[in-house]
């Protein structure tokens, strides 16, 4: 790994760059240098298709000097702009400074309409529809890579359509998992549990606590194991937003359900991680992005919100 981050490879590419410029001016003073074997009529006596002869003319004027301007030209950029290495140039521009730049324009532009946002409350904005056009745009743009389009995710990613969440589903706590991102660990807990009889008992208590199809029998064996999962889930199942442990009483399997999966989330535990926003988005993208995934599974409440009082 040390290779990659060695000042050898700075080196490597500006010694390839330069060579490469110096090859291109010695083969051009050599192509006028160098004098072919001609005949009386200044052929080379190469001959195709009967007559057509192969002259040894000097290259045309125009067409050297286009090609010294091209070396000039290459000489300049390297020294205006990086290529040489560590050498930034003398403009010191980067594609990453560009980038940040326009940015930081684009943000400024914006800024007074994010202002107006930002002084509305959360469920104004996920009703305003400049803002749910905009929070569209900043989901697709953010959080359709694994939330999906349609923001009812898929396995291993949470729907954010429904009302199951968990760390929360209030405006606020949507922008926490924002600002901050999300780090969900269950450690493998096999160990804690005992023989792979008693992990399978458990998964099938487990199932028993939101009804799902089980073995009673073994879900009566796997209850005792049970308080080693209370930590997190509760010993009711109905989990901790405060860690982000999920509600194993309701019918939503976020990693898969049945016995195999359950098992292997116990023997192997899971990590998740959503990661944070706040280097990317602005105070006012991130407050309008918290309206609108607040709004996908809150439409009626922020309708009523609204409604002026009978």
């Amino acid at each position: 790994m040390s290779d990659f981050v060695s000042s050898f490879w700075h080196w490597y590419v500006a010694g390839i760059t330069l060579v490469s410029i110096l090859a291109c001016l010695f083969l051009l003073w050599f192509s006028g240098k160098a004098k072919a074997m001609t005949d009386h009529d200044n052929t080379t006596g190469h001959v195709w298709d009967g007559d057509l002869r192969e002259m040894n003319n000097p290259l045309p004027r125009w067409w050297v000097g286009l090609f010294i301007i091209t070396i000039v030209f290459s000489l300049v950029y390297l020294a205006m702009y990086p290529g040489m290495g560590h050498y930034a140039g003398k403009f010191g521009w980067s594609s990453g400074g560009q980038y940040d730049t326009e940015v930081a324009k684009g943000n400024a532009e914006v800024a007074p309409l994010y202002a107006k946002f930002l002084a509305m409350p959360p469920e104004a904005v996920a009703k305003d529809p400049q803002a749910l056009a905009i929070g569209d745009r900043l989901f697709m743009n953010n959080c359709a890579q694994c939330h999906g389009s349609d923001a009812r995710g898929s396995k291993g990613f949470p729907n954010l359509a429904d009302a199951d969440w968990l760390y929360g589903g209030t405006h606020e706590a949507i922008r926490v998992s924002l600002v901050q991102g999300r780090v969900g660990n269950m450690p493998p807990l096999a160990a804690a549990v005992g023989t792979p009889e008693d992990v399978r008992n458990l998964a099938h208590y487990v199932m028993s606590l939101s009804d799902s199809p089980h073995d009673s029998l073994r879900a009566q064996l796997g209850k005792s194991n049970y308080t080693v999962c209370a930590a997190c889930h509760g010993m009711d199942g109905k989990g901790n937003q405060a860690v982000g442990a999920p509600n194993l009483t309701d019918d939503i399997w976020l990693h898969g359900w049945g016995e195999a999966a359950i098992v292997s989330i116990i023997n192997k535990g899971k990590l998740n991680q959503m990661p944070a926003q706040a280097d990317k988005l602005t105070e006012g993208q991130i407050h309008v992005l918290a309206a609108y995934v607040w709004g996908l599974s809150n439409n009626a409440a922020a309708s009523a919100a609204l409604s002026p009082a009978k």
